[in-house]
């Protein structure tokens, strides 16, 4: 297997990160995890830690307070460029993800630069979810292809593989999207620059315990940022 680092954000997860973490370090000893932790209220950061001083294979990055998932994710990408891996992943700590699917991301990522676990790739793969949302979720999906130019038919998919040179290449401190939008953006950024994007299907499942971080400030931001990074694109600037 190649040498891997799964970055988890977490914000109050603490029942999730207590079963995820033993699962993911099954999974071989090539892989390891950085929790990125907000200060959760619950005590998320303080297990991690425990857990992490059981294993030297888990890591936890903490922050003083809840600023985000894009910049979880830029704060974890930073961490893992300096570090002797070969493919970063994102990841979901809810279960919505499943952790037995890590060894075909890293099948599939020899072969391209970046993997893409997609719900709409082969139909439409969601369990537990209610309509309004399945809907918005979809169409979002169908909005960001006819604004972007991209291909990709999950761009807001939260489940990835990278290769570790393409987030030494994609300017991470000019990436200034959030949540959904974070997604998105670092998608048409990686294609923007001709990186290999492949999707391969998963079944996404609501979340076990906890609860959404979906509001309503997401979704706008997610509406308006595809049009940003069009204007990026016909400005060349991405």
């Amino acid at each position: 297997m190649m040498k891997s680092l799964i970055i988890v954000p977490t914000y109050n997860e603490l029942e999730n990160i207590r079963r995820l973490l033993p699962e993911l370090m099954a999974l071989g000893p090539d892989i390891r995890v950085l929790v990125v932790d907000d200060n959760s209220p619950d005590g998320t950061g303080k297990l991690a830690d425990e857990l992490a001083a059981e294993n030297e294979r888990i890591s936890v990055l903490h922050r003083p307070g809840k600023l985000g998932l894009g910049s979880a994710y830029v704060a974890g990408f930073k961490y893992a460029i300096q570090q002797d891996v070969d493919c970063v992943f994102e990841m979901d700590a809810d279960f919505s993800h499943d952790p037995a699917m890590i060894p075909r991301f890293i099948e599939e990522i020899a072969s391209c630069d970046v993997v893409i676990g997609s719900r709409y790739i082969s139909g439409i793969n969601v369990v537990n979810w209610p309509m309004s949302r399945l809907l918005l979720s979809y169409f979002a999906n169908i909005y960001t292809r006819l604004v972007t130019g991209m291909t990709i038919r999950d761009t807001t998919s939260g489940y990835k593989c990278f290769r570790r040179e393409v987030l030494e290449h994609i300017e991470l401190d000019e990436v200034r999207s959030d949540g959904y939008a974070f997604q998105i953006e670092v998608n048409f950024r990686c294609w923007r620059k001709g990186y290999r994007l492949r999707e391969i299907p998963i079944i996404f499942v609501d979340r076990r315990s906890g609860t959404s971080k979906l509001s309503q400030g997401v979704i706008n931001e997610a509406v308006w940022i595809v049009w940003w990074l069009r204007l990026q694109r016909l400005l060349r600037r991405i």
